[in-house]
């Protein structure tokens, strides 16, 4: 289901959405809180997790929010800090799952399967498991799948 390098875990897991950790590769307003999280969970992510970061820093780059050298610091820090997730691969109960989210919940397909995998993750039982994200809607679709969804607050 789920692969990571061989380290072992420090401290507990938490499933963490793509724009919970896209400022911890570039500066927002949110990255200190983002960082001090980070400290605090061990992340667990969907497989496209990494195409949807280097999707944002793409667009923060076309929007001239981020010129080339920082884009690629961007970048290559995000390659970093992949190496450490634990990745909840793609499977087509998954896919189902997330096709039974887009239906009662609002959210988008990419939402949708990134809740799907973090149901995957804790298999069904997320009562307890921890859920970060910077996306309300999907914030609340995960509390509403009995995840502790915590939302980090732009200041």
């Amino acid at each position: 289901m789920a692969g990571r390098t061989e380290k072992s875990l420090e401290r507990p897991l938490a499933f963490w959405d793509t724009s919970a950790l896209v400022p911890l590769c570039v500066r927002e307003t949110i990255s200190l809180n983002v960082a001090a999280l980070y400290s605090k969970y061990e992340a667990v992510v969907w497989w496209a997790t990494p195409v949807e970061i280097a999707s944002a820093l793409a667009r923060l780059a076309r929007m001239k929010q981020l010129n080339a050298v920082d884009w690629a610091k961007s970048q290559r820090l995000a390659l970093n800090l992949a190496d450490e997730w634990l990745v909840v691969q793609p499977s087509n109960s998954l896919r189902a799952r997330a096709m039974r989210l887009v239906d009662t919940h609002d959210l988008r397909a990419a939402d949708a399967l990134q809740l799907s995998a973090a149901l995957e993750w804790c298999e069904g039982a997320p009562q307890g498991s921890v859920f970060l994200t910077a996306d309300e809607q999907l914030r609340e679709a995960a509390v509403l799948n009995g995840f502790d969804a915590k939302a980090i607050e732009f200041a």
